[in-house]
């Protein structure tokens, strides 16, 4: 999804920072954005190890231009796992990735933000957030973290003109889905949704990019689910 973010963002005219802890996949990312004409760079860091992190995106920043638009999509699966699987080395890397990233990549930005008083920022969340899970707690409670940092922040930097928001997708496949769910029980799943098929990352993605955009200026400490209906809040 992070991916279907990045691309999408540049079709529409954002210079764009490719993070990820893989140089290949960011460079993947950022040649297909400048294939299309684009302007992109790459940031190489673990986002859990924050000052790797905080000096990757100075760096990109000092090149490409300040951050306006922040989008927190850095995560890890739970791969289904039920509460006795959970070691405490999987737990902490949970919260590391998904939590405290999170928290820190919103802090190294917000500064700059304030200061230009203007600022957008997106993070996703997951329906197993809102709504729970039969299993992988661990994954559900960290993405429910960010609902409330959302919440939070959106009081916090509104007199900034900075908003926050969150988009909380449902079932969408992608490498990260498809190692939690066995391919024999994606039908399962996909049959519980009323519209009987999966979300696309690029549907994930418009949502994104609304909340980013001009027209959702008034918008601000809300949750967007795009799940096909199978969690109706």
């Amino acid at each position: 999804m992070g991916r279907s973010h990045a691309v999408l963002f540049a079709e529409r005219g954002a210079r764009v920072i490719v993070h990820d802890i893989k140089r290949a996949a960011a460079d993947e990312t950022a040649d297909r954005i400048r294939s299309a004409g684009g302007i992109a760079t790459t940031a190489i860091a673990d986002i859990s190890d924050i000052a790797s992190f905080r000096s990757a995106i100075a760096t990109a920043e000092a090149g490409i231009g300040p951050i306006d638009i922040l989008i927190n999509n850095a995560g890890i699966g739970g791969a289904k796992r039920g509460l006795d699987e959970i070691d405490e080395a999987e737990f902490d890397q949970m919260f590391a990735v998904n939590v405290k990233g999170c928290f820190f990549a919103t802090q190294a930005v917000a500064q700059g933000m304030r200061q230009r008083k203007y600022g957008r920022i997106v993070s996703i969340s997951s329906t197993f957030g809102i709504a729970g899970s039969s299993s992988q707690s661990h994954y559900g409670g960290a993405k429910a973290a960010l609902l409330s940092f959302t919440k939070t922040w959106a009081r916090e930097l509104a007199p900034f003109n900075i908003t926050v928001n969150a988009v909380a997708p449902g079932f969408v496949v992608t490498d990260m889905t498809r190692g939690a769910w066995p391919p024999e029980r994606i039908p399962i799943r996909v049959a519980q949704i009323p519209l009987k098929r999966p979300g696309e990352p690029i549907e994930i993605s418009y949502a994104v990019a609304w909340l980013a955009s001009d027209e959702a200026a008034y918008v601000t400490g809300q949750i967007i689910s795009p799940n096909g209906g199978e969690y109706i809040y």
